[in-house]
């Protein structure tokens, strides 16, 4: 019996040194917004390297779109008329999400901030304010998550960390 449990401890305190340095920079900035709708997780291998938003002319977000490494994931949302796009330069990470939400709808605004201090900035500055950012300056944004309908974003969540060694932001 005492083996066993032995065993179990130290698989367990294993388990937890190997995933201790990965976690190490994870944070997450809980999802706001009304949150009804399909949920939706953006995927992808590296650091993001672009990201693509579309509006309703003079009102809501409708949907978005992130880059991974060379990759688009698919669109959250719906894509309608042109986006508005954002290409990372080498090296260069999303460190802030910010942006306006209605309790009872929509994600109003989006602002991408980077790491060299470009920004993107889609929709209307109207509604409740929200600013996500990373508790470790040396994390970057990984995952957005949350909620879209038939019409658009309604809620969003950002989760924060390290790309995987030998997935930085290549474009090349």
């Amino acid at each position: 019996m005492f083996n066993r449990m032995l065993s179990v401890l130290l698989f367990a305190a294993a388990w937890v040194a190997c995933l201790a340095k990965p976690n190490e920079y994870y944070s997450y900035s809980p999802a706001l917004g009304s949150g009804g709708g399909t949920p939706f997780v953006t995927s992808g291998e590296g650091s993001i390297t672009g990201v693509k938003v579309w509006e309703h002319p003079g009102n809501y977000i409708t949907g978005f779109q992130l880059r991974y490494g060379t990759r688009w994931d698919r669109t959250i949302g719906r894509a309608v008329h042109a986006p508005l796009r954002l290409d990372l330069f080498e090296g260069e990470t999303i460190t802030q999400v910010s942006g306006k939400y209605h309790t009872s709808n929509f994600i109003y605004q989006l602002i991408f901030g980077t790491s060299r201090g470009r920004s993107l900035i889609v929709g209307q500055p109207v509604q409740n304010s929200f600013n996500f950012y990373p508790e470790h300056a040396e994390a970057e944004l990984r995952i957005l998550s949350g909620r879209f309908n038939g019409n658009g974003i309604t809620s969003l969540g950002a989760h924060w960390g390290l790309a995987p060694e030998g997935y930085g932001n290549s474009t090349s």
